[in-house]
Parts: C-alpha cells; structure tokens; sequence
C-alpha cells in the first residue's frame, strides 16, 4: 500500500536543525543527530555524493556527454530538447547549451498563468541565442478544470497538474524530432531538500487522473499525460532520457542570475519560480495559509548545505515576508477571477481539511501490487517467458 507523511503537529517538541532552517514545524518526524544537524543534511549529502562529480572529473565528464549528444544528434534538426519556463535554471541550461556548441529546440508549456516578465524574457532567450521555440498552448477550460479538482481534493501539490504537462510536452517535442536528449535544469545544489508530504510524484499520471476524475467536470482531451505511451515507447523503446547538466558544472545560483541579466537581458522576478502568477500565488499564500508551508525554508536550506550562503543569512532573509504583501493581495483577485470564483467560495476551500495525495489512485507499486501488468511494463521479456514455458 503506498502511503504519504502527513504531519502530525500534536504532541511535538519544536526543534530546529543546526545546519539548515528546517525545524519540526515543517516536518514534525525529522530526526538529529549529537549536534543537532537534521537527517536532510545528511540527506544532501548523500545525493550531492551520487549524482555531483568530484571536481577534478567534472570537466572530463561533461565533455564526454556533450560529444555523446552531439553524435546522437547527428542527421537530425536539433540535438537536445530544453524546457523554457523564463526561470533561472532553465534559463542558464539554454545558455550552456548554446555556449557548448547544440543545437537546441525551446519547449515552453504556456497554461495560461505566465507574467509578463515571463514572456518577455522566453522572448529575449531565445532571440539572443538564436534558437527555435515550440509552444504548447493548453486548452484553459481543460486546465482551469484540472487545477480545480486538485483545490477541490485539498491536496497540497497542486504543481504537479504544470509540472506533469511540462515534463510530457517535453517528451513529446523529443519523440517528435527523434532527439534522444532533454536538458533539464533540476539539479542537486538547490533543488534536494523537500519534506515528503510537501509535494508528489510528478511523473504519476494515474494520480492525475483519478483525482480529476473525482472533482473534475470536463473531459480531459488535450492535457499532454506521461502514460504508458511516454514511459513505455518514449523513455524504454527510443531511449530519451533527461539529463541534469547543471550537476555537471559549478552551479552557484546567484552568480548564473548575474551571467543571464548580463548576457540575455533576463530579468528577475523576487522569487523560486515566480515567473508563472499561479506559482507565486500558490507558494505565497495558499501553502503558507492552509498547510502552513514556507517553501523557501527548504531551498534556503539546500543554499546552505552547498556552501552558497550561511544559516545566519536563511535566517534574515525568512524574516522578510513570502511575497510581498500587495503583490499577493492582487494576484489573489486574479486568482479567484481566473478561475471563476466568488470570495467565499475560495475561501470555503481554504478552510478545507488538508487531505493526503495517498487517499487518490497513484502508479506507484502498481506492478508489484498486480504481477500480471509486468506483461505491459516488459513485452518482450514477457513474450520470452511465455515462449520458454
């Protein structure tokens, strides 16, 4: 049975790491050792240990990448595939990937909830490098329905509905070019630490479905889905896989933001992935206001375990609001219109009991809880097997 952590506020001593800013607020079952540091360093650690190569390879290894890419590429209109959302990550990934001589195809998802800002700096990308743009226009009405049902199931990652189209629009743009390579912008020094119960599974288009099929009201005919189809013919028979370039150079977050400003006229939007209202919305005050979530005591904190600032600095920086107060009161209107709400219908679902994606229908463990699915998941092993019988 495949459960989630939910936090359990009753009956815990409040504690707070060492290291980082983490406390028990945040995850009431993290643990300490002697010193106090908190099991999410030793977590980083970890990670950083698995997929950060040492420094003195780090140069050997990503040379060795880019002429495998390079190669794959050959005969084809393009070599990689790079989401674009506007942000910091993927806009630096672009710029590596052109400074490494790529070919690149921008992907960019537009679900109705991009900035200005946002738009404008895609625009100012993909002029000054010179690359070609695909832009999935989602239907609204099919995705307002979406979004919906997740607020309506009370679940708290409700970015899973963006993050999903994002990652199947980009397998799909791949398959489409025969490119056997996305370049993702995830990387280990700023995106490693999260509470289990803050978010889930990206990838679970299971989820997705039975969720809106519970609170949905709309037919779901054009949201782009990891199914069967990606996992299976995508990712296992053409071989596309995304590849975490930003693990394979020094990656120091504020130094990347001066380098973009510097050489594509990108400009900041104040925030983790502010550059979409919904987000922003979402980690300003839905997440603090009904599951009492500070998203940025978690990224602070992987700042911290890469040595890129100091607890004392997380520490002040919390002090300052989210999001500035203004910016959250008219992205609230927005909100509320955008989706076709009154006032106290929005609230009604703020005030909504927190529920567990674990209540809804996942993928997870689905092969291990029904052995006879192993026939979709491998059929040529299968046909093997039923062969040598």
């Amino acid at each position: 049975m495949i459960t989630q952590t939910t936090p359990q506020q009753s009956n815990i001593a409040y504690r707070q790491c060492a290291k980082c800013v983490l406390d028990t607020t945040d995850d009431p079952h993290m643990s300490f050792d002697a010193d106090g540091i908190c099991n999410y360093y030793y977590q980083y650690l970890e990670t950083a240990k698995k997929h950060l190569p040492a420094a003195a390879q780090r140069e050997h290894l990503l040379e060795q990448k880019i002429a495998e890419i390079k190669n794959d590429g050959k005969g084809k209109d393009y070599d990689v595939v790079v989401g674009l959302s506007g942000g910091v990550d993927s806009t630096y990934v672009a710029l590596l990937a052109k400074q490494l001589g790529l070919r690149v195809l921008g992907v960019h998802l537009d679900n109705g909830w991009n900035s200005e800002l946002a738009v404008k700096n895609i625009e100012s990308i993909v002029t000054t490098l010179g690359i070609d743009l695909f832009t999935y226009v989602i239907d609204w009405d099919e995705f307002r329905d979406i979004q919906m049902a997740f607020l309506r199931a009370s679940v708290v990652d409700i970015e899973v509905v963006s993050d999903h189209a994002i990652f199947a629009t980009l397998f799909h743009q791949a398959g489409k070019h025969n490119v056997r390579h996305i370049l993702s912008g995830t990387n280990v020094v700023t995106e490693t630490t999260l509470p289990p119960h803050w978010i889930w599974h990206k990838t679970d288009h299971v989820h997705i479905k039975d969720v809106h099929r519970t609170f949905g009201q709309l037919p779901m005919k054009t949201y782009p889905l990891m199914n069967w189809k990606v996992k299976r013919y995508y990712q296992q028979w053409k071989g596309i896989r995304a590849w975490s370039i930003l693990n394979f150079v020094p990656y120091d977050k504020t130094k990347a933001k001066q380098k973009i400003i510097q050489e594509l006229g990108w400009r900041d939007y104040g925030g983790k992935h502010y550059e979409s209202i919904f987000t922003r919305f979402y980690q300003g005050y839905i997440l603090p206001t009904k599951f009492g979530i500070d998203k940025r005591k978690a990224h602070l904190s992987d700042l911290i375990f890469s040595g890129q600032i100091t607890r004392d600095q997380a520490i002040k920086e919390l002090k300052n609001p989210i999001c500035n107060p203004d910016q959250i009161r008219q992205d609230r209107d927005f909100v509320i219109k955008k989706f076709g709400l009154s006032e106290s219908e929005f609230d009604g679902l703020m005030h909504e009991s927190p529920r567990s994606h674990a209540e809804y229908a996942t993928e997870l463990g689905l092969f291990e809880q029904y052995p006879k699915l192993k026939y979709l998941r491998w059929p040529l092993q299968a046909l093997k097997e039923r062969l040598a019988a």
